[in-house]
């Protein structure tokens, strides 16, 4: 069995060993690199993407191969797969070697006005479903079933609710949860992120500058693409942004069924005062109070 500890060592080790011409670079983490992938500056102008464990690993893989097909039909910059690293006896899960997109992760302080933000993101959401997708990847288990049915997760969702007890309000979170499961997706399958989150999109002038971490992506229900709504945006430009993606009213509530999903689980499994249960919470209510 593999062991291996992803650190700068072992990326100068691999980057020597598979691509010699960039040696001489200097390697150092990226401040907030992600979950999935841990992520470093190769020079000033690249970026080394590692999966970290197995469930991770087809990540690299499936970028490698789609990104370049998707990026020239997408105006903001998204990344660019230059070199795609094979798995060795220090490393055994493929990686890659990226162009460097600047920008600062999504902050409520760095961006001009939610409202026009919403415009944006919207924009960027609408651009990627009018991309033929008839022989992208099926969403299933490869991206966490992002794009399929919540009712995927319908067992662990109950779960939660029962565990949380009288921490939320169980009824009007089952109110939320039998709407989002009750319709599905009939339309032609779309192609989705997967994981439109503040700390996958980049900002430069206080404007959406780019869409990084292509990982979970794949094509089918665009109702994941919408959880933004409730997770980041205020009532205001929830509004902007619901009516700009333009979407139905049962994707919507497909949206609001995945959001429910991800704040209860986290919720019911964190220490409840660390920030991510106090987060998860807040979208709780947000939803709850709609």
């Amino acid at each position: 069995m593999n062991t291996f500890t992803i650190n700068t060592e072992l990326v100068s080790r691999l980057i020597k060993k598979q691509f010699p011409q960039w040696t001489d670079l200097p390697i150092r983490p990226v401040e907030k690199g992600g979950y999935d992938n841990f992520t470093f500056h190769l020079g000033n102008e690249m970026s080394v993407r590692l999966p970290r464990d197995e469930g991770h690993a087809p990540q690299a893989e499936k970028e490698a191969y789609w990104l370049p097909k998707l990026k020239p039909y997408i105006s903001l910059p998204i990344p660019a797969p230059l070199a795609k690293g094979m798995p060795d006896e220090e490393y055994p899960f493929y990686w890659s070697v990226n162009k460097w997109i600047d920008g600062e992760t999504l902050r409520y302080d760095n961006i001009s006005s939610q409202n026009e933000f919403a415009v944006e993101l919207s924009s960027f959401i609408k651009e990627l479903q009018t991309i033929d997708a008839s022989d992208g990847p099926a969403a299933g288990e490869h991206n966490y079933f992002r794009g399929c049915p919540p009712m995927v997760y319908n067992e662990g969702t109950l779960q939660a609710l029962e565990t949380l007890g009288d921490l939320v309000d169980t009824e009007k979170s089952l109110e939320i949860w039998n709407e989002a499961i009750a319709t599905e997706w009939t339309k032609e399958p779309v192609w989705i992120h997967g994981d439109i989150a503040p700390g996958n999109l980049l900002v430069k002038n206080g404007k959406l500058s780019s869409v990084i971490d292509f990982g979970i992506m794949g094509v089918g229900d665009p109702a994941i693409e919408l959880t933004m709504a409730w997770t980041f945006f205020d009532e205001e430009s929830r509004r902007v942004f619901l009516q700009s993606v333009g979407l139905d009213v049962d994707t919507e509530n497909r949206a609001r069924g995945w959001a429910l999903w991800k704040a209860l689980i986290t919720y019911a499994a964190e220490d409840k005062e660390s920030e991510s249960a106090r987060e998860a919470k807040r979208v709780i209510d947000v939803l709850l109070n709609e």
